[in-house]
């Protein structure tokens, strides 16, 4: 197992980040509308994430680095604001990874 691999590994292992990965899998159905980007194209604003989280920005932001520095999500800029959506190549690349070390 390499050190890409176990990044990633640690990027998964918080119950947080997991819930963020599904909600994203399907915006529309765990998000409301949003003033600014597409939920499905440009992904969801990290101050929504936040408050389904529970957490403060600050905290939401860790988790959001993590994932996003594991390449399982990927940020986009608006205005002042940064959403995210899930790397669903990345994600499926890993799932059979996983499948295929274990």
């Amino acid at each position: 197992m390499d050190e890409d691999f176990a990044f990633v590994a640690n990027a998964l292992a918080h119950e947080k980040r997991l819930k963020v990965l599904e909600w994203l899998k399907d915006p529309e159905a765990h998000f409301p509308p949003q003033v600014d980007g597409d939920l499905v194209k440009d992904g969801v604003c990290s101050g929504f994430i936040a408050d389904k989280l529970g957490v403060s920005a600050p905290t939401a932001s860790a988790h959001l680095a993590l994932l996003r520095d594991a390449g399982l999500i990927v940020p986009k800029r608006i205005k002042k604001w940064t959403f995210y959506k899930r790397d669903e190549e990345a994600i499926q690349k890993m799932a059979k990874r996983v499948a295929a070390e274990l």
